[in-house]
């Protein structure tokens, strides 16, 4: 966590390659005794445990790259940009060179979008965009992100590093089926899977006026409530309002000793992220809650901001719940599950009852239902965009992206731009999209059958997160993600709730959203 953070040393002071040595020394030891013990013997239950140490112990416990972070007012070193994506493609460990090199170029990137004589980065300025008047200055200010574009995708031809990349991925094997897999193991049916995504395309169509709009201009025709209501948000008050909101529904953040680091740093990954410190193990008979830590950036405050910190912290009151044996201490075995219930609480900002208890004012309901869909159907358009590249290698990534933007969102086709390629999660953890885009299926039913159970929960519920904790956050690995799911849910995942949830929209501003609880 400390080099992730970019200091030099630990927060009891042990500077960053001591640890490391530690590290070595303790993961060998680890091995050694993974390695004497004879799994004939072992119990079912020992047996999975087992299993789960030894995946644990290469995808989370390997070896660190990055012994000492460079200090924190360090220039950060320009990453080589102008490079052959064939020639590092056709290297040993070709692909995973490639994506290092796209990533890092694209970090660098993103970090550094040029505006006149302003410098901001990717996520400040697609905020801004909803908040932007004029036209104009809103194409500008999109076509800014072009050396973002280019950093995956370069010219677009065959050639270009993202098409490298994919080419490179099937070739090892790669496919859609790890994404379908993923939704398998949440309650997704594979053969439902492609149909409920399009499906969801379908409603937004279907609630949404009919004419054509320009990509820049998406961002201000769902960006309402960041618009008029982003200014009672400031920078200082973004965590402020994060804590009191999860405060109000009886998670206390100091008290769960969920860790942030939110500060703009050079070298600081592009992707918002929470990951566990140190985890939640049962001590002298009481539970700690780990050291859940989040990493993002925020140079201002805002409703998108105040929305993504509020998931990246849902992800921190995941993890501090957990109650399980230590082999089981992870992630569930499903990654749409994990993102959806990160989105548990980040939702609510969209309901007008939510934005005035919590911020003093509200927008009508549709405008706040667009804001709410306009990142998850654009969640939905990449997933069936990396579906369709994984199928067909030597596709246009430009041409179906525009096909899927123009036939769905109604967004006027430009083949010529590679607006897709503005997602770290497209190079850096190919197929991850479709987290998000089942997740939103999954998190609608959960939310849906919450309220049904207990009722709404928009105003703070004290005895939310221990009911929430005991039936959906404690598990780990030790259930499997579908089991816990469907028994919640009682009975099986349908995007039937999301889709109901939509067409809210439809009404404009006569509908309501759902009532407060009393104070």
């Amino acid at each position: 966590m400390a080099g992730a953070a970019g200091r030099t040393r630990a927060d009891d002071g042990t500077a960053v390659p001591e640890l490391v040595r530690r590290h070595a020394a303790v993961r060998g030891e680890l091995v050694a005794r993974l390695g004497s013990v004879d799994t004939a013997a072992l119990s079912e239950d020992d047996a999975r445990a087992f299993g789960t140490m030894h995946r644990a112990l290469a995808r989370d416990l390997a070896p660190p790259t990055d012994a000492v972070p460079a200090a924190s007012g360090a220039a950060e070193p320009r990453p080589d940009c102008r490079y052959d994506a064939a020639a590092i493609g056709a290297t040993p460990r070709g692909l995973d060179s490639l994506r290092r090199r796209i990533y890092a170029c694209y970090g660098w990137a993103q970090h550094r979008v040029v505006m006149g004589a302003d410098t901001t980065d990717r996520l400040s300025l697609l905020g801004a965009l909803g908040r932007t008047e004029d036209p104009a200055e809103r194409r500008r200010m999109f076509l800014a992100l072009d050396p973002v574009w280019r950093s995956v995708n370069g010219d677009n031809g065959p050639e270009s590093p993202y098409r490298r990349m994919i080419a490179l991925s099937v070739k090892e094997g790669a496919s859609g089926e790890s994404a379908a897999s993923q939704a398998r193991g949440a309650g997704v049916p594979s053969d439902s899977l492609e149909p409920w995504l399009l499906a969801v395309l379908e409603t937004w169509r279907d609630v949404n006026p009919d004419s054509l709009m320009e990509p820049w201009d998406w961002y201000y025709r769902t960006g309402r409530p960041a618009r008029e209501l982003g200014a009672r948000i400031s920078r200082a008050r973004l965590t402020q309002l994060n804590a009191g909101i999860y405060r109000a529904l009886g998670a206390d953040l100091r008290a769960l000793d969920v860790r942030y680091d939110l500060e703009p740093r050079l070298g600081k990954t592009p992707v918002a992220f929470c990951t566990f410190g140190a985890r939640p193990r049962l001590r002298d008979g009481r539970w700690t809650p780990g050291r859940p830590s989040v990493f993002a950036t925020y140079r201002d405050g805002g409703l998108e901001n105040l929305a993504e910190l509020l998931h990246e912290t849902g992800h921190a009151v995941h993890i501090a719940a957990i109650r399980t044996r230590p082999a089981f201490t992870d992630w569930p075995d499903s990654d749409p599950f994990t993102e959806a219930i990160a989105d548990f609480v980040a939702l609510d900002v969209s309901e007008p009852a939510w934005q005035q208890h919590w911020l003093g004012d509200s927008v009508p309901l549709a405008d706040g239902l667009r804001f709410r869909y306009g990142g998850i159907v654009l969640d939905v358009a990449w997933s069936l965009l990396e579906l369709h590249m994984l199928r067909h290698p030597t596709a246009d990534p430009n041409a179906v992206w525009t096909r899927l933007t123009h036939d769905y969102l109604r967004i006027r086709p430009h083949p010529e731009l590679s607006w897709w390629a503005m997602r770290g999660q497209l190079v850096d953890s190919p197929g991850y999209m479709m987290n998000y885009a089942v997740g939103a299926i999954l998190i609608a039913g959960i939310r849906a059958r919450t309220v049904e159970l207990r009722g709404p929960f928009l105003a703070g519920d004290g005895t939310w997160y221990s009911w929430v904790s005991s039936r959906l956050y404690r598990y780990g690995l030790e259930r499997p993600t579908r089991q816990v799911i469907e028994e919640f849910l009682g009975g099986p995942v349908t995007p039937a709730a999301l889709l109901a949830d939509m067409r809210r929209m439809k009404s404009e501003g006569r509908a309501t959203s759902p009532a407060l609880t009393e104070d």
